[in-house]
């Protein structure tokens, strides 16, 4: 089980079966059943991109985790349960859009900008979700921007 009291959990890019987002929330799923998420929240507004996007129950996938699947048993699962069905081109198409995604609204660039003053203020390079999400774990844990 991560502990993520320790270390982040995997990057929101990292992918298994072609999708990002899940490697991540599934770090945190099992840390937060082991009670070591920290401030890591399984099924978080990220999370729920992957869950609207295959139609995958959160607290299913979670019982799934809670009995010791390992990542390629979870896949397998996901792949089956989902009630929204994908060709390998779409999931690809997804995972891209959401590896580059930007913040939409007026809120979100506010707080994303707020959030990117605060742990990197020099880095004029962080421009997407995923890029401020890996910052904020680097940072979070010893790295200097």
């Amino acid at each position: 089980m991560p502990d993520l009291t320790n270390h982040a959990p995997r990057s929101m890019r990292v992918r298994l079966g072609g999708f990002v987002i899940l490697p991540r929330m599934l770090d945190k799923g099992r840390a937060e059943i082991a009670g070591t998420n920290g401030e890591f929240r399984y099924n978080c507004p990220l999370d729920g991109h992957f869950l609207a996007f295959t139609g995958i129950d959160p607290l299913a996938l979670r019982e799934q985790l809670a009995a010791g699947k390992g990542d390629g048993e979870i896949l397998n699962w996901v792949l089956e349960h989902s009630t929204h069905k994908h060709t390998d081109l779409e999931i690809d198409q997804w995972s891209n859009y959401h590896e580059h995604r930007p913040p939409t609204s007026v809120e979100q660039r506010e707080w994303f900008q707020e959030l990117h003053k605060q742990i990197g203020p020099l880095r004029e390079d962080i421009g997407s979700w995923a890029e401020l999400l890996d910052l904020d774990d680097y940072v979070t844990f010893g790295g200097k921007a």
